[in-house]
């Protein structure tokens, strides 16, 4: 699929900011030279520009916005337009205090910082649509630019008078009368029963923070409330051109929105990607890049774009380190061996005061091209124009593998006050049943409860702590696991309903016969505690965190626990149901255990991994369309023979039977009939 038509190639470049160098011609032509050496194809422009794009209130000055695009057009370099809304002038907040956000503590935040609007604010939607509006106008039909970039990293939450009172019409919109809503959330303990709307406030700590079913709720409002916006910015860029797709740059596995949802109203997915590379071995940090790239792939189920990555560090984290030799390229071919159209960059060029002034940049403070940092982004670049005809148009391989991946099941989970009270670790777990499958380049998506989710084409699907049941998920999984699917399931699952209200019955809710078992308690290990869990083969591993005590109710036993009270009682099931199988596993399993586990799972259903290979630790291998990817990620040279003949994908090259592939590298293979030239 082609995200950008009017550019239906790899995109390279990035952020570029060239309004805070208006007072420097001369730097903003050398920016264009450079980016000509570096083999930048497309920058994002004017996503915080807003008070150089409109310094008066209804003045718009376009004039530098036009040099700098006409510049770039002739070099050839293509313009991710921005809608600048994650930033507003002073002079709006001056004038328009309600533009700025209350926080939690139901303060007034003052001007300064970016994201620090309110939402509902009909003053600030008015001004958004504004310059909205007017930058479509002047710009959609330029050819120069080939896709929109709604705001920036959309984050927070606004708790003013007007969000608290649109909370409130969504709530009367959701549950209809106060008696339902009063049930839902079983406000008659701690007497906090609801006579009027008007009682209802946000989660704070300066009020409510106990009903569980609350802090949900308004997670679910926020990510309306966000995805209304972007709804509404959209509305008004299209309405000038409707065939320029628009995107907006979402974070990684973001707690704050449910990304499923804001991905239905974006035509392009598209993500910030920086990892926490240490230049050691970085398998576990590959695999978190991993998972969030085939995340972002789910979410449509399209390719992605990665809008931002660091070319050397960044400067939010306690010690911010280079990128060692090589690993530049390793992670910007990762991105796109996982889907990823583009290898994008914030920033260009560093700036000379705030925030991000010592953020990592394709061009330092110096302005020098002749650097280690800068040769690293012309080779990304000289390798994507490589790759583009025999790439671009590849499709990642379909994946038989699902796993169940809720927001709403997230915020439920992270907040309840249970064994591990705010540590039940929603995500980490998830991370943990999915490393097998990267580490042996088996495809794996991500799907939500939404109600038109539909699992039957998987062969394998995987609910890490499935806490809630909503929108008839239960009967899916019944319905997968009948016709053949096998079905594995953790502890925590079940338990409540889409209001955070728990089930009176047996856990998993309604599941009991699918698994041949049923979760009685819950035990939970201080960090200094372990237990161990026997497999049926005898091999014993590490239960940390959350031991569950589970039922036999027909199931075999496939683990016992080795230790406590509950030693010699069923760790892990498995039950066979219809034509297919359930497995439950009941305890935070070491992950040596799980990715035991799923490799011989895996092995059992034939799941197809990019190279039928053993690879030493810490090299990976991940197919997109006729080509794979091996990766290094060991923090050392690594030496391993491929079955077959393969040719680089960059010099056509044969690839010799044994393949040295030194620490932090990436190197692209195909098989020696490939065409170059084939799409």
């Amino acid at each position: 699929m082609v995200l950008t038509p009017r550019f239906p190639h790899f995109l390279h470049g990035g952020d570029y900011n060239p309004d805070q160098w208006l007072d420097r011609e001369d730097i903003l032509e050398k920016d264009a030279e450079a980016m000509e050496k570096a083999h930048v194809n497309a920058v994002s422009l004017g996503i915080f520009a807003w008070d150089a794009l409109e310094p008066e209130e209804g003045v718009y000055d376009f004039a530098w916005l036009d040099r700098v695009m006409d510049r770039l057009w002739r070099r050839g370099i293509h313009v991710i337009l921005a809608t600048p809304s994650g930033a507003r002038p002073a002079w709006m907040a001056e004038k328009y205090p309600e533009v700025l956000r209350v926080n939690s503590e139901f303060r007034r935040n003052h001007f300064g910082g970016r994201h620090n609007h309110c939402p509902s604010s009909p003053v600030y939607r008015e001004k958004v649509r504004g310059i909205d509006t007017a930058l479509a106008r002047r710009y959609a039909s330029h050819p120069a630019v080939i896709l929109w970039h709604i705001s920036n990293e959309f984050s927070g939450d606004c708790y003013c008078p007007l969000c608290q009172e649109r909370f409130r019409d969504w709530l009367r919109e959701k549950y209809g009368t106060l008696d339902e809503l009063n049930r839902a959330w079983f406000t008659g303990f701690w007497s906090m029963r609801y006579t009027a709307w008007s009682q209802i406030e946000p989660p704070s700590p300066m009020g409510q923070m106990s009903n569980l079913s609350l802090l949900l709720d308004w997670r679910r409002f926020s990510t309306w409330q966000c995805r209304d916006f972007i709804s509404m910015e959209k509305e008004a860029v299209h309405a000038c051109n409707p065939e320029l797709p628009c995107t907006a740059n979402l974070m990684e596995a973001f707690w704050d929105y449910d990304y499923f949802s804001l991905a239905e109203v974006l035509d392009v997915v598209s993500w910030d990607n920086y990892p926490a590379w240490r230049g050691g071995d970085d398998e576990r940090v590959a695999c978190g890049a991993a998972l969030n790239h085939d995340m972002m792939y789910a979410l449509k189920k399209q390719p992605f774009l990665m809008m931002e990555s660091t070319p050397s560090n960044v400067n939010w984290h306690s010690v911010n380190k280079l990128k060692k030799p090589g690993m530049h390229l390793l992670s910007s071919m990762q991105a796109v061996a996982h889907g990823s159209q583009s290898v994008l960059y914030f920033q260009w060029r560093k700036g000379r005061g705030n925030a991000e002034m010592f953020h990592g940049a394709v061009l330092s403070h110096d302005g020098r091209s002749d650097t280690r940092v800068f040769r690293d982004v012309t080779e990304v670049g000289e390798i994507l124009e490589k790759l583009d005809g025999k790439l671009y148009a590849a499709d990642v391989p379909a994946a038989r593998v699902c796993i169940l991946y809720d927001w709403n099941c997230r915020w439920a989970v992270e907040n309840a006050q249970t064994g591990l009270a705010h540590g039940m670790a929603y995500h980490e777990t998830v991370l943990n049943h999915y490393h097998a499958f990267w580490r042996a380049g088996i495809p794996v998506t991500f799907c939500d409860m939404r109600e038109e989710t539909d699992l039957s084409g998987f062969s394998l699907v995987i609910c890490p702590q499935l806490y809630l049941f909503m929108n008839g998920i239960e009967e899916k999984l019944r319905a997968f696991t009948e016709a053949g699917g096998t079905l594995v399931m953790t502890y925590f699952s079940g338990i409540a309903d889409s209001t955070n209200l728990t089930f009176l019955g047996d856990a998993p809710h309604s599941l009991t016969d699918v698994f041949g078992v049923r979760e009685t308690e819950m035990d939970a290990l201080y960090p200094d505690e372990e237990n161990t869990v026997v497999m049926d083969n005898g091999r014993t591993y590490r239960a940390t965190g959350i031991c569950s005590l589970l039922a036999e109710e027909g199931c075999e036993v496939a683990g016992t626990y080795g230790k406590d009270f509950y030693a010699g009682g069923a760790a892990i099931t498995r039950n066979a149901y219809g034509k297919g199988t359930a497995w439950y596993i009941g305890a935070r399993l070491d992950p040596d255990c799980l990715d035991d586990f799923y490799t011989s799972l895996a092995s059992s259903l034939h799941l197809e991994p990019a190279l039928d290979v053993s690879l030493p630790r810490g090299v990976i291998a991940h197919r997109r369309g006729d080509m794979v990817f091996l990766q290094n990620y060991s923090g050392k040279p690594a030496f391993f023979s491929l079955p077959g003949s393969w040719q680089d994908a960059c010099t056509d090259e044969k690839v010799p039977d044994t393949v040295e592939l030194p620490a932090w590298s990436v190197r692209m293979i195909c098989k020696e009939s490939l065409s170059g030239t084939g799409e």
